[in-house]
């Protein structure tokens, strides 16, 4: 009977030791995959959700991309102020030049990625605004705000070249960001507005493009670039994420929304000011 008792006893240790390396083993199971966080210009939020997120996860479904995506002097403050990104791409280069001059980017990896073009946009009902040069006649016109919004600063530097800028400041309407004047074109609160090409492409049954700003207005052309952050916490993954979308393939879609190639590498002090 002892016998029978110190068996059955033996087995329950067995089998409570044999749940016990199950549980170990479960605990030790591989992590979930690594999660990379995008911080772009908002200008960029539909081509990479739409297509060059979805692409990329494709070919890579262990990774998962989380964008966020804002006017460019407000993702530099975020970054500064503690935002764990692995990716930027600013609208304009002054925004990458500060982040990199304060050590926030790996420098080896920033470089001329995209040009857009400043736009000059009305509602599709119709409008008598007919160029940059008669932008002051607008009612109610709209651009980003020029403290953070790359687009507003390129438009503060043209309507000032084009004599406009002083005789729109008591009823211009400032944007967080470049959507957000978009998106008031459209729905008729601002009869004309200065936007991206790239962005009145994403409306083009509900606004206009007038005209693009003329060459003379701007010093430098409307540059893209892109880094890896310096403590990207996915910094591999980031760097293969940034070579990818400057594949031909990557470009193709980008292209399809508005945007075109960077010309050529040059220094990232001297593409503009913004």
């Amino acid at each position: 009977m002892k016998k029978l008792l110190c068996l059955v006893f033996s087995l329950m240790l067995a089998v409570m030791a044999a749940g016990c390396g199950g549980g170990d083993k479960q605990a030790a199971a591989p992590q979930a995959g690594k999660t990379l966080r995008l911080v772009a210009a908002a200008s960029m939020e539909k081509v990479f959700t739409q297509k060059l997120i979805p692409l990329y996860q494709q070919k890579h479904p262990e990774i998962k991309i989380e964008g966020v995506y804002d006017a460019s002097g407000k993702l530099q403050a975020q970054i500064e102020s503690g935002l764990a990104a692995d990716v930027f791409i600013s609208a304009a280069n002054k925004q990458m030049n500060a982040l990199s001059d304060k050590g926030y980017m790996d420098k080896s990896t920033v470089k001329p990625l995209l040009e857009n073009k400043l736009v000059l946009i009305v509602p599709k009902s119709g409008s008598e605004i007919k160029g940059f040069n008669d932008f002051s006649k607008a009612k109610h016109p709209a651009i980003g705000d020029p403290a953070s919004v790359p687009a507003g600063q390129y438009a503060k530097e043209a309507l000032s070249k084009l004599d406009q800028w002083d005789a729109i400041q008591s009823k211009v309407s400032l944007g967080t960001n470049v959507t957000q004047v978009l998106n008031w074109v459209a729905e008729g609160s601002a009869d004309a507005g200065l936007v991206y090409a790239t962005d009145a492409a994403l409306l083009k049954d509900k606004v206009t493009v007038v005209a693009e700003a003329p060459a003379a207005s701007l010093k430098k052309p409307v540059i893209y670039p892109i880094g890896v952050l310096a403590k990207a916490p996915q910094a591999e993954a980031a760097k293969d994420f940034a070579a990818f979308l400057q594949t031909e393939e990557a470009m193709k879609i980008f292209a399809a929304y508005g945007f075109a190639q960077a010309k050529q590498e040059v220094d990232k002090h001297e593409i503009n000011s913004y």
